[in-house]
């Protein structure tokens, strides 16, 4: 097992960060972290990565206990944090030899060298980390992450400030990676999640609400049909609220709706029939497949 946590709770004080955190993870694994801010999940990689301790409970990594076994935790964990602290006015090989050298890495210019092909740092590589883009930076602090190759990787907003094609990128990265490693991913991007990771654990006020394959997770924790229907003029929200009682209504744009029916009959032909009724054209109707937004709004309301 490369990670386990069993019971941890963290105070700050008289405020619970986290309250009795229980899971595990094996590797080929990529798990998205997931939660509203403050919920708990940096404080949960802190203590993974030993840089705080827990209040109480215990967590292993690749079987050393954190809190006994800091060096040895370390040495195995890979750890990209949200604010990824660069030495700026250091050439980017030098930095990546200075930190295999902090691993004791053998042939650390061979392993620098297969770091900066990796992460597709090549034409970057000798300039200072100053002169680099965020997505150069954060291709850097991956590297550097990875470089003493360790069992456990814990990403903490990896590819934030990124645009689109650095997106991709990093992403690619990170999946290839994962096939070798376990990575605990922290985000905020939904998309990125469905894109990557092969299970979710959804944490809010400190505690783990929701553990499941991302496959199975929009499945279960959704019982709502959606449906999005434009039509050619502007309609009262509150004549569609009272027409479809058992139904949600939200106004997506000037005439599209969204529609979300918990009675498991499918209405798509009462919404025609209503349409006619009012002598209102529909433009486009069709159903919504349910998204890990979806979930994350409805597992994290208060």
């Amino acid at each position: 097992m490369s990670i386990k946590v069993e019971g941890i709770s963290k105070f700050y004080g008289s405020q619970e960060a986290l309250s009795n955190i229980d899971f595990e993870a094996e590797k080929g694994e990529i798990i998205g972290f997931l939660g509203p801010n403050g919920a708990g999940k940096s404080t949960m990689m802190k203590i993974l990565t030993s840089y705080i301790a827990a209040s109480s409970g215990k967590a292993f990594v690749s079987g050393f206990d954190v809190e006994e076994n800091p060096i040895d935790v370390k040495r195995k964990i890979g750890y990209l944090p949200e604010h990824n602290s660069l030495y700026t006015d250091m050439y980017v090989k030098e930095f990546l030899l200075f930190i295999a050298g902090m691993y004791s890495v053998s042939d650390k210019k061979k392993r620098v060298s297969e770091m900066i092909k990796l992460v597709g740092l090549e034409v970057e590589q000798d300039k200072k980390i100053e002169e680099l883009s965020k997505g150069y930076r954060q291709r850097v602090g991956l590297a550097a992450a990875i470089i003493h190759d360790p069992e456990v990787l814990i990403l903490d907003e990896p590819t934030t400030g990124l645009d689109p094609n650095q997106l991709a990128e990093i992403r690619g990265l990170i999946k290839r990676i994962g096939k070798e490693k376990t990575v605990l991913l922290s985000t905020h991007i939904m998309q990125e999640v469905e894109a990557l990771c092969t299970r979710v654990l959804f944490i809010n006020k400190g505690k783990i609400i929701a553990d499941k394959a991302t496959s199975d997770l929009k499945k279960s924790y959704t019982n709502q049909d959606l449906i999005e229907v434009e039509f050619d003029s502007v309609i009262e929200e509150s004549a569609l609220k009272k027409s479809f009682q058992n139904s949600s209504i939200d106004k997506i744009s000037t005439n599209l709706y969204r529609i979300s029916n918990s009675s498991g009959k499918d209405i798509r032909s009462s919404i025609f029939e209503w349409a006619v009724k009012n002598k209102v054209s529909i433009l486009s109707l069709k159903e919504v497949e349910t998204n890990l937004e979806d979930v994350f709004k409805l597992l994290t309301k208060d």
